[in-house]
């Protein structure tokens, strides 16, 4: 336990942990100090001097993001001086700043937006030359417009230091400095795994997805079209969020109502396809273990973490599953199965797949992801953007009725409920892999060593008198400290599970926009994951094998998991874009 310090805000006598800085113990004391360039966990640098305060003998006022507190220090957060200042960083923050705000797509989720608000900036005192760039818009996820850019660095802090990515940081000095990627090509030229978690951390419109919901549209008003709607997830945990609804609210039933009013034909749900992706992917660590295949097996269902692999360990990439992640296994699935059932020519389908994650788009149109010509899935929209569908429909979405999944395909199991938050793809698969080494069915489902918000989780499971030795990364920073420990013979495992994005895809790039100033209070990644498992414990069925609508598929189509037909469908192969 932290030895604590005596302080005093605003004359206010506060005891506080000694390692606080200004900022965390005026919050937690219910004084809100304004940030911009502040990110907890990501970015804490004080560069942009929104956070300024007076400390008493201090010569200069304090950025209080980084200043730590000290036994017996006096700070004011609210005086003329600090005011001042505060309104003159923003007016000048503003000078150079694209400000068509009501075409903007953060309009009012727009953190400089509020600043201006709360501190009154109705006028501009400062006018003058503004930076003028063009707008890169070629990669299929992720649009990069430096005119609302307000160089805070929380992207660069993200990508760099959360994903190790690394594909962008700062160029040039003072009023020409830059975010932009190096020889300042596009994204789509870089080693950028399009994970879409510059967009969540960015707080104005200088960075968002790639809108695809003008094809939505086009397709759902196609008469000749037959319209199939699947949603991820971890859509259903946090949508409710851009309607009103509490972080980690689900609202499946009213997703699934507000989806069939916007003029899909059907309207499914991806667990369907987690389910089969267990159904897979479990045979084949199985088949991994049994007969000396190449371990340890990793898991294939995030594409960002794919790309990644494709880049930074190519020597790892027999590693990964072959399987297609959910979304595209099941509109695979669609396009055969369901176009032979229903007798609809498999042409005149369009899938439109719901998605907490901006890389899914690049990964439906990856040249693997397709078969006898056809597109498993033809449009992929973010949490985001069927939000905004909602919304331009005029559909009033707390007032809707809790409906279901349409037939077929309308039953999922929790496990494929869980998928959306880490450790959820290693938990499901678990359960069907221990039935089947067991041979019998088995009561202890939870595997609660594997779930947590922690960058690495490792566990030893004992199924069917077998070890078997499992870990979860999420965040690629993470997930690149756990492959370097395999490469280098330091780790030992079976079976290992990777998402690109911290905490799963309940913080995919596509889910809805978090306050900074809220995430410093909340933990989002666990309160979206709850809703997760609430779902999995309130569900009859609970194992990805067990659910009858796989039973029926197999009989009835694939034969068996890792038959031709399924590998034909439902699994993939990569490509090593190593640069050295």
């Amino acid at each position: 336990m932290s030895e604590n310090v005596n302080i005093k805000i605003n004359g206010m006598e506060l005891s506080v942990p000694a390692g606080y800085t200004v900022l965390e113990a005026a919050r937690e004391n219910g004084i809100e100090i304004p940030t911009l360039c502040y990110l907890k966990d990501v970015s804490r640098t004080g560069s942009c001097r929104m956070c300024v305060v007076e400390v008493k003998g201090a010569r200069a006022l304090q950025a209080s993001c980084v200043y730590p507190v000290s036994e017996g220090m006096e700070v004011f957060t609210n005086t003329p001086k600090v005011r001042q200042q505060r309104r003159v960083t923003l007016e000048l923050l503003l000078s150079d700043h694209d400000r068509k705000c009501l075409s903007c797509i953060r309009n009012q989720t727009c953190e400089l937006q509020e600043l201006a608000d709360s501190l009154g900036v109705q006028s501009l005192a400062y006018e003058g030359e503004m930076n003028s760039y063009d707008i890169d818009d070629v990669s299929p996820s992720i649009i990069r417009d430096n005119n609302k850019c307000v160089l805070c660095r929380r992207c660069v802090n993200m990508c760099k230091d959360i994903q190790t990515v690394s594909v962008i940081d700062t160029m040039e000095r003072g009023f020409r400095t830059k975010v932009c990627s190096a020889f300042e090509m596009p994204l789509s030229d870089t080693a950028c795994v399009n994970c879409g978690q510059c967009i969540i951390s960015c707080p104005t419109g200088a960075l968002r997805e790639k809108d695809n919901t003008h094809e939505v549209w086009e397709a759902i008003a196609d008469e000749s079209k037959h319209v199939v709607v699947q949603t991820a997830p971890a859509v259903r945990a946090a949508l409710g969020e851009e309607f009103g609804y509490p972080i980690g609210t689900p609202v499946t039933g009213k997703m699934a109502a507000a989806l069939r009013r916007l003029g899909f034909d059907k309207t499914f749900d991806t667990d369907t396809g987690a389910d089969l992706t267990i159904m897979e992917e479990a045979n084949e660590l199985l088949e991994r273990i049994s007969n000396g295949g190449k371990l340890p097996m990793i898991t294939s269902c995030s594409p960002g973490w794919v790309k990644f692999c494709e880049h930074n360990f190519p020597d790892l990439l027999e590693n990964v599953s072959s399987c297609k992640s959910p979304h595209e296994m099941f509109g695979a699935i669609i396009k055969s199965y369901y176009a032979e059932k229903n007798g609809i020519d498999p042409k005149n389908i369009f899938v439109v797949s719901v998605m907490p994650c901006v890389a899914k788009k690049f990964e439906s149109g990856r040249p693997e992801m397709e078969v006898d010509g056809l597109r498993d899935v033809d449009a992929v929209i973010s949490t985001r953007e069927l939000a905004r569908m909602i919304k331009e429909a005029g559909i009033m979405f707390d007032k809707l009725p809790d409906e279901e999944f349409d037939v077929p395909f309308e039953r999922a199991s929790g496990a494929g409920v869980i998928f959306g938050a880490t450790g959820g793809v290693m938990e499901a698969a678990l359960r069907t892999a221990a039935d089947k080494l067991g041979g019998v069915p088995v009561e202890e489902i939870e595997y609660t060593a594997v779930r947590g918000v922690e960058g690495i989780k490792e566990a030893t499971v004992t199924m069917g008198g077998t070890d078997v030795r499992v870990a979860v990364a999420s965040g690629l920073g993470n997930a690149r400290k756990l492959l370097n420990s395999v490469r280098d013979g330091k780790a030992d495992y079976h079976f290992i599970e990777i998402m690109a994005c911290p905490g799963g895809c309940v913080n995919g790039g596509g889910q809805p926009i978090v306050p900074s100033k809220t995430k410093m209070d909340v933990d989002i990644r666990k309160e979206r994951a709850k809703a997760l498992y609430s779902e999995d414990r309130n569900s009859i069925i609970r194992k990805s094998h067990e659910n009858p609508d796989m039973t029926l598929l197999y009989n009835e189509y694939l034969g068996e998991p890792g038959s031709h037909l399924a590998h034909k469908l439902l699994h993939t192969t990569y490509v090593n874009r190593g640069r050295f």
